[in-house]
């Protein structure tokens, strides 16, 4: 009775120790204080108009509405490596859901197994077994077999739910890679919309040049015929021949960079070098259209990369939970159940050759918590450095938004100015040529004259590209395309 008293006293005592050191681990857990993200936007855009209407919420296919353009975007988002590579990424992040779901759960695995054991004679066991044998008088199997067959199961208790958090970080990382490819897929449009915009303006840039080269042509001509009448000199002969071999080079070079853009149309697309298929009349009469910016409230929806870095920052929060969970004592449980015998007919003799195991520990870090140390200060970190993302990639996308919209506004200004310039220069022409013919004008104002008005329609093409473009950054900016 008195041994069983002071064995009931040791156990309490060793109880009290065991509370005591799983007290003393937590009171020695560092603790770091989340840093909070800044999600706050200026209620509406500089110089526009409160207004909940958003060019993102409108499919690419109804946003650019050029046939041509639409078919190339279509193939481009089926067979684009880079948004194809993009994809898998998504699949791996998915599957790492499956893994890290799969070790909060109990892990049961199945063995089968056989053995042929022969022990030395003078070795405890060898003495046990002719011990048996003189006892017995039987002699003991040599060598002596064993079979066995069971099933085992371990299992993690997630006490302080490192595991569960680890799950839900997975799930975070995968929204964030499904944003990603989004955010892929709104560059793309953007790029391959671009592209296109650029080529187009290279035909209509060759088409003011074949234009000018006829004019000048003529020009020359007429000074060659002026030259036999001895009214215009060598030097004004010369001078139209040298204008007019320059722009024949012009026009090469804008060959060759048709040629560059339509590949690189064809490579995002991914297909090997061939025409690209487009309607390249009327590009000066191409409307912009209406870009509506909507309310910078709804970049946080629209805008896949802040979602993006907003699912980063989520993974960061709860990685800081796992890290600091990793101080805290974990659960163990072990069990197994089986038959195991020296000969395969007394496997199903039950319950002797039936076996089991219940184990249950608990580990917790003590010497080496250094490295756990370092590991949670490396989580706080990584979480501080997504609050900083995530409040960049809200204040980028603002910026985007504002500089395209501004930019749309001065193009536009700036396009009525060369219209007009374009005009007065084309109709120079004319008059630079009749006063030429006259006597009233010597051939360098009329060579002047078709340089500035070539100049000015090429101007003129180019502003209207960048208002293409501009119309193609404010639809990024505000983070359409995306949604097919």
């Amino acid at each position: 009775m008195k041994n069983k008293r002071m064995l009931t006293i040791k156990r309490i005592r060793l109880y009290g120790l065991a509370l005591i050191a799983v007290v003393a681990v937590y009171s020695c857990v560092p603790s770091k204080t989340l840093l909070e993200e800044n999600s706050d936007v200026p209620e509406r855009y500089q110089n526009q108009l409160e207004d909940s209407l958003n060019s993102a919420s409108i499919q690419w296919k109804d946003f650019f509405s050029d046939p041509h353009l639409s078919a190339l975007i279509d193939t481009a988002l089926i067979k684009n490596q880079e948004l194809n590579i993009m994809l898998q990424q998504v699949e791996m992040a998915k599957n790492e859901i499956r893994t890290r779901k799969g070790e909060y759960l109990p892990s049961v695995n199945i063995q089968a197994g056989a053995e042929v054991e022969k022990v030395g004679a003078y070795t405890r066991n060898g003495a046990v077994e002719e011990h048996l044998e003189i006892r017995e008088g039987e002699e003991f199997p040599e060598p002596l077999s064993n079979f066995m067959v069971g099933a085992y199961a371990s299992w993690e208790v997630d006490v302080w739910k490192k595991l569960r958090n680890s799950k839900k970080a997975a799930v975070f990382e995968y929204l964030s890679s499904i944003e990603g490819k989004n955010f892929m897929v709104t560059n793309l449009v953007s790029e391959l919309a671009a592209s296109y915009y650029e080529l187009v303006a290279l035909d209509s840039r060759l088409a003011i040049i074949e234009q000018n080269l006829a004019i000048q042509t003529n020009a020359l001509a007429m000074v060659k015929l002026q030259k036999t009448a001895a009214r215009a000199t060598e030097l004004a002969v010369r001078r139209f021949e040298a204008e007019v071999l320059k722009n024949k080079s012009q026009k090469y070079e804008i060959q060759q960079q048709v040629v560059e853009t339509e590949n690189k149309i064809n490579f995002l697309i991914g297909r090997s070098p061939q025409h690209i298929v487009r309607d390249s009349n009327g590009f000066i009469e191409w409307t912009v259209g209406e870009v509506m910016a909507g309310m910078p409230y709804q970049l946080l929806q629209n805008r896949p990369d802040i979602r993006q870095a907003e699912y980063e920052l989520a993974a960061a929060k709860l990685d800081v939970k796992v890290a600091k969970a990793n101080f805290y004592p974990s659960l163990g449980i072990k069990a197994g159940v089986g038959l195991e015998a020296f000969k395969p007919k007394f496997l199903t003799s039950t319950p002797q050759s039936l076996l089991y195991n219940v184990v249950g520990d608990v580990v917790a870090p003590f010497i080496n918590r250094n490295a756990i140390k370092a590991a949670y200060a490396n989580a706080n970190a990584r979480q501080i450095q997504s609050v900083y993302e995530y409040e960049k990639a809200i204040l980028n996308a603002y910026m985007e938004v504002v500089n395209q919209l501004s930019n749309i506004d001065n193009l536009n200004r700036s396009y009525e100015l060369k219209v007009g310039q374009v005009q007065a220069l084309t109709e120079s022409i004319d008059i630079s040529i009749r006063l030429f013919q006259s006597a009233r004008a010597d051939y360098m104002e009329v060579l002047l004259t078709q340089r500035d008005a070539l100049e000015s329609s090429e101007e003129l093409v180019e502003t209207k590209k960048d208002q293409m473009l501009a119309k193609v950054g404010v639809y990024r900016a505000l983070g359409g395309g995306w949604d097919r």
